[in-house]
């Protein structure tokens, strides 16, 4: 029978997780999620890569082919005019915005835009935008036409930047009419019907700006979604629907090189539950434009175990999972980040179909759904080294569409075969595969092959 793992030793790590976190809990108060953003799968849009054009209008094109894919919200990276000075490259780092609201000329004009948002909500996708609060470029019309002391400076005046990031301003948030003029930079995208943002960075930025911000979003414009890149659990406390989970991220790429195994992602997954408010949506991905320009492709990362380590990111608990631009065709390339570099051509191919067989999955299936209305992840006590076997289910009171489901998941997450018996009665058939197979049998699942069971 299966129940809840949690031996003493991943009681031990949860206990010691919790002594050095900022001292939220997972109780903490959640602001009510859209009810779109529960089972949905985001798509990030490299603009600039997308097309050879590297245009809205472009862009616009291949929506039919994203809407047979299946995903449901386009996560546009920065679409805002990019500074000169410092600039990196030829075309410069997205993330070093001069003007918070208009658009990059690379990408075309502001009707273009406006008309690609529109096309996107007729075809049924949600639309975010990549939100840049911690700092512009050095050479931003805040920074020529706004008190000095919007921008943190130093003793000569000067702005300041952080780490490497020589093409940047960092902001300051003691000013509250900077901060003002930030939400008021949001509510301009608000009003073209923009559904949310991603905001980069956001632990850089105070906190308490998100709890002051976003509920006020939030009343104004009903249903707005907003997705922090940041793991601190605080800032779920009133603030963002979803937070990346970047240390899973780096769990899957340490089990595909052999550094860790199955077992140290059954810890993870306790853990996080314990860290993360029960409705806390949680990103989880195998590739996104950071990974991808400096860390490499997933296969890079993962090499053979890709596509398993794509499964579990749209399986486990809480997750709501990404797609990176080009990954939906295996491109295995390393995006430029600050010159062009398109993807040449969008031809559907195996991988076009694995996605689509994912996101399908995801749809269809309750149990799978983010936050608190998907089911929590109950594993078996005893089973081989190397095999993650779990299941995830809601009652009918519990599901998003009434109806009570189940999902069991086997994966291998090793290079050697394991075997193993099925734990379920009866004859059931294998979601990717089509295949029947009979509970307590015994299975020989190869390197980094999985079976999941959806009823």
């Amino acid at each position: 029978m299966l129940r809840i793992f949690f031996s003493a030793l991943v009681s031990a790590l949860v206990l010691a997780s919790l002594a050095g976190c900022s001292g939220h809990k997972a109780d903490t108060a959640v602001s009510a999620h859209p009810q779109w953003a529960y089972n949905s799968v985001v798509y990030e849009m490299n603009v600039r890569q997308y097309t050879p054009e590297g245009t809205f209008a472009a862009a616009s094109e291949q929506l039919p082919r994203l809407k047979e894919l299946g995903v449901d919200v386009l996560w546009l990276m920065p679409i805002y005019p990019i500074g000169v000075e410092q600039r990196k490259g030829t075309l410069g780092s997205y993330y070093a915005i001069s003007d918070y609201c208009d658009v990059n000329p690379e990408f075309g004009t502001m009707a273009d835009f406006e008309d690609f948002l529109g096309k996107a909500h007729e075809a049924g996708f949600k639309v975010i935008l990549d939100w840049v609060a911690n700092h512009t470029s050095p050479d931003a019309v805040w920074e020529s036409s706004c008190p000095a002391d919007w921008y943190v400076r130093d003793s000569l005046g000067n702005t300041v930047t952080q780490y490497d990031w020589t093409d940047i301003a960092e902001l300051n948030y003691d000013n509250r009419d900077m901060r003002e003029a930030m939400r008021n930079a949001m509510r301009f995208w608000l009003d073209k019907g923009v559904d949310g943002f991603r905001c980069d960075m956001a632990c850089e930025v105070p906190v308490d700006f998100w709890r002051e911000t976003l509920p006020q979003l939030r009343k104004e414009y009903p249903d707005t979604y907003f997705l922090a890149e940041g793991e601190d659990p605080g800032l779920h406390e009133d603030a963002f629907d979803a937070s990346y989970a970047w240390k899973l991220h780096h769990l899957l790429n340490s089990i595909a090189k052999g550094e860790k195994e199955a077992s140290d992602l059954k810890a993870y997954v306790a853990e996080d539950a314990v860290l993360m408010p029960r409705e806390a949506f949680r990103l989880m991905f195998t590739s996104n434009h950071d990974e991808n320009s400096w860390a490499g492709t997933e296969f890079e990362r993962m090499g053979d175990a890709a596509d398993v380590m794509a499964l579990l990111t749209f399986v486990l608990p809480s997750g709501q999972p990404l797609i990176y631009t080009g990954q939906e065709i295996g491109y295995d390339h390393r995006f430029e980040f600050f010159e062009k570099d398109p993807v040449p051509a969008w031809e559907w191919n195996t991988w076009s179909d694995f996605y689509r067989s994912l996101v399908e999955l995801r749809h269809a299936h309750p149990a799978l759904a983010a936050g608190e209305k998907g089911g929590p992840a109950v594993f078996p006590e005893d089973t081989p080294e190397g095999l993650l076997l779990f299941s995830r289910s809601v009652t009918a009171e519990e599901s998003l569409d009434g109806e009570a489901d189940t999902v069991l998941v086997a994966a291998n997450l090793s290079d050697s075969d394991v075997t193993f018996a099925l734990p379920f009665e009866g004859e059931k058939t294998e979601y990717f595969s089509g295949k029947a197979f009979t509970g307590g049998s015994e299975t020989v699942l190869g390197p980094w092959e999985y079976l999941v069971f959806a009823e």
